[in-house]
């Protein structure tokens, strides 16, 4: 007799994926979250491929790995799987000092951030609505 087994914390047909301690603001790595929401998970790579913003490369690794939970740990099909949510939270924040004018000291706050993915496969009748 043990503990009881814990509730999964996706559905079914959903695969999740995260990133602790990005180093980037939450703000910012909240601005390339929403171009990848609601969208096809091919187009949300393709999205992220040629973003100028830095932190998409990181948002990229962490899209990929939900697909490949997906694929691999809830056989789901890849061609019809979409960015449920992505979801942005603040991690901790490091507290710098720079020196300033007349002996005083500005705190510097350098923010972290977490990442969660959650790709979701699209039901039969909305997936041949949409072609």
């Amino acid at each position: 007799m043990g503990k009881p087994a814990n509730p999964p914390r996706v559905a079914e047909n959903e695969a999740l994926a995260s990133a602790r301690m990005i180093r980037t603001s939450p703000r910012k790595l909240n601005l390339v979250a929403q171009l990848i929401r609601n969208k096809s998970a091919a187009g949300a790579v393709a999205e992220l491929t040629f973003s100028k913003r830095r932190v998409a490369g990181e948002v990229k690794k962490v899209l990929q790995a939900a697909i490949a939970n997906a694929e691999n740990n809830h056989q789901l099909d890849v061609d019809r799987l979409y960015v449920a949510s992505a979801t942005v939270g603040r991690a901790l924040v490091m507290k710098r000092f720079h020196a300033r004018a007349r002996g005083r000291g500005a705190r510097v706050e350098k923010l972290f951030s977490n990442l969660t993915i959650i790709v979701r496969e699209r039901d039969e009748a909305v997936a041949e609505g949409a072609e």
